[in-house]
């Protein structure tokens, strides 16, 4: 199966629903004030379907597979700044572990994309499986 846009791929999916949720969570009372803070965790948050949307377009699998490399680094980067938000009681513990799981799960949908994408010739074949 090839994919012809970004929009159809689990992982852009998947991605635009943990941002959402990130922002949604950012709005609450607690977030009002660390202005810093939450502008990082919104950005690294929506830096993941980002990145796998710019690289998507750019139409080539190594451009394609360094931009998913950097969407996985944002993966992380969101998941560290949710145990700061944990520390800082912006977040309960069952939150911060339902948080981790997804972003833990997106983690490996982007590296199973990555890895059948550079064993791939053509972009976006056999990219809909993950």
């Amino acid at each position: 199966m090839t994919i012809k846009r970004f929009e159809e791929l689990v992982i852009w999916q998947l991605g635009r629903e943990f941002s959402k949720e990130i922002y949604l969570l950012t709005k609450e009372d607690c977030w009002k004030e660390d202005f810093e803070f939450r502008s990082q965790i919104r950005n690294s948050s929506g830096s993941i379907p980002d990145n796998i949307a710019e690289g998507f377009e750019r139409e080539g699998n190594n451009e394609f597979v360094q931009f998913l490399s950097i969407s996985k680094g944002s993966c992380g980067e969101c998941r560290t700044q949710l145990y700061r938000a944990f520390d800082r009681n912006y977040i309960t513990k069952d939150k911060l572990d339902d948080l981790v799981r997804k972003s833990e799960t997106l983690s490996v949908k982007i590296h199973n994309t990555m890895e059948s994408t550079l064993k791939s010739y053509i972009q976006g074949l056999s990219l809909a499986i993950f």
